[in-house]
């Protein structure tokens, strides 16, 4: 039997403990210790997120029962003013009545003597525009308004006081603008106006209902406007939209269409948040109208406007985008000098493709500083109305300005040449000859004053036998000075009609004096003629 080892006794093990073993160790208790930090610390980030996940919750529930608390109280604002309103609103329908009625009875007993004649100043126009309305006469009102285009700046003062005294305002409006919105309906009575665009009026008008219909006690919020009548600017907005493929879809419809419907949807408070997208494609194909910002605020596009502008500077449309930069706020983000800038540069290109175009030989440097004159100018009345001459000097775009006016004013000024078949105007101050004359063969003009009366016209039938059309001027008037060579435009009856040749006989030779003409780099100065 073997030996029992004693147990107080050490063995070689326990003597002589592996070193790999303890490395082994060592580096388990190193990934323990990274692997618990690296827990801890990620339980702490958890946590810290929670606090300020529960802390935007906490804030936003604060809000949002703050924003409850606002909105019943402005519901119950709302509820407790609906009589206080109503009752404004019938003592004005009240008082509208009696005054339509008495002009009525006036109309009736003193042949319309109730109707004022001229229109002088403010009140008169004032006092017409109120005739008007008391009689609720749409279509008198939106005759009497497209009349008075030249009064605009009028017009937007006093219309919408008369637009108070009328029994109801809104169906007013709706019936006024009925002849071209939401169809244009001239056509059918007269072509010929068809194309006169009173898309101004109707924006006008529209614009002026808005003060009128507000609610007298909480404002804008609310509109004093009949079911039946908002129903009805409902259906108009329906048909104009129906309509658009009729007018070759959005890319093609006209600007002042545009305007005015997008004016009707405020004035009506008729907005559709579905088609907040349909809003924002008409306000960019428009963005140059200078109500286009305000206009797409109230539509609802405040939280688009980042992304209009920018489409807006991508379509270089530059000076538009600083507009709306400025109705919204966003100078920081978009910086307006920048852009104005880059709408300068882009408009010297503009101006130098157009040099370089064949098709526009011959008034190419015309249209060129006429592009470059335009730009120049808006950016200067830009910089002047949201005063940015600090940060761009106008200074040195006024004398660039002022440098292509020279240019156009010299151009003018220079004597034009022009080639002898083409009509002119004689130096001495004869008249034009008739415009007959070029289509008849071997028509003679000559560019000495007009012959005595008794001397028919070329463009009337034939001359008597014998007779010039055209005599020579008195030797006391043009000199003693020898007859040039005939001319060499002279036609010859060969190459007239059967029914002409010979009725206009060649003309005798004419004495030219020296000194008018001497400067021309001829020796002698031909007359036009036509051709």
């Amino acid at each position: 039997m073997g030996s029992i080892p004693d147990p107080g006794e050490l063995t070689h093990e326990l003597t002589q403990p592996s070193f790999d073993e303890f490395q082994r160790q060592t580096s388990l208790m190193t990934s323990c210790t990274l692997l618990w930090k690296e827990l801890s610390d990620h339980f702490t980030s958890l946590e810290q997120n929670l606090m300020r996940k529960s802390e935007a919750l906490k804030h936003k529930l604060r809000a949002l029962d703050e924003q409850t608390k606002q909105s019943l109280t402005v519901l119950e604002k709302r509820e407790t003013t609906i009589d206080g309103s109503v009752e404004i609103a019938l003592k004005k329908v009240d008082k509208s009545k009696e005054a339509a009625l008495t002009a009525l009875e006036r109309d009736s007993e003193a042949d319309s003597e109730d109707s004022p004649g001229e229109v002088d100043d403010g009140d008169g126009l004032l006092a017409r525009l109120r005739f008007f309305c008391l009689k609720m006469d749409a279509r008198g009102f939106w005759s009497f308004v497209t009349g008075k285009k030249k009064e605009l700046d009028l017009l937007r003062e006093k219309m919408p006081l008369s637009l108070v005294d009328c029994v109801d305002p809104a169906r007013f409006v709706l019936e006024s603008i009925s002849e071209v919105f939401p169809l244009d309906k001239r056509g059918d009575r007269d072509k010929s106006d068809r194309g006169n665009d009173l898309g101004w009026a109707c924006v006008l008008i529209l614009e002026s209902l808005i003060p009128v219909v507000v609610d007298p006690v909480i404002g804008k919020s609310r509109l004093l406007v009949t079911p039946s009548v908002k129903e009805r600017a409902k259906e108009i907005a329906e048909t104009w939209k129906a309509s658009l493929d009729e007018r070759g879809g959005i890319e093609n419809v006209k600007t002042p269409d545009v305007h005015t419907f997008l004016q009707h949807l405020v004035t009506f408070g008729i907005v559709k948040k579905e088609d907040v997208d349909f809003y924002r494609k008409l306000v960019i194909g428009s963005a140059w109208r200078k109500q286009m910002p305000k206009l797409a605020v109230s539509l609802g596009l405040g939280d688009k406007m980042p992304d209009i502008i920018q489409e807006l500077i991508s379509r270089g449309q530059q000076l538009d985008a600083v507009h709306f930069t400025y109705e919204v706020g966003l100078v920081d983000k978009f910086p307006p000098v920048p852009l104005l800038k880059a709408f300068l540069k882009d408009a010297k290109k503009a101006a130098a493709s157009i040099l370089e175009d064949p098709n526009n030989a011959g008034r190419a440097a015309t249209l060129a500083a006429r592009k470059e004159q335009s730009a120049l100018k808006a950016v200067i009345k830009c910089i002047e109305e949201y005063k940015l001459e600090a940060q761009f000097p106008p200074e040195n775009l006024k004398k660039r300005l002022e440098q292509l006016e020279k240019v156009k004013t010299e151009k003018k000024r220079q004597p034009i040449s022009v080639p002898a078949n083409k009509r002119t105007r004689a130096n001495n101050g004869g008249p034009m000859p008739p415009a007959k004359a070029g289509r008849i063969t071997n028509a003679y003009v000559s560019s000495f004053p007009a012959p005595p009366a008794f001397v028919r016209s070329p463009s009337h039938g034939q001359y008597h036998a014998g007779v010039s059309p055209y005599h020579s001027p008195p030797t006391s008037i043009y000199g003693s000075v020898s007859p040039p060579p005939p001319s060499p435009y002279v036609y010859s009856p060969e190459g007239a009609p059967p029914g002409l040749a010979g009725s206009y006989p060649a003309p005798p030779p004419m004495s030219y004096p020296p000194p008018p003409y001497a400067g021309y780099g001829g020796p002698a100065y031909q007359p036009a003629y036509y051709r």
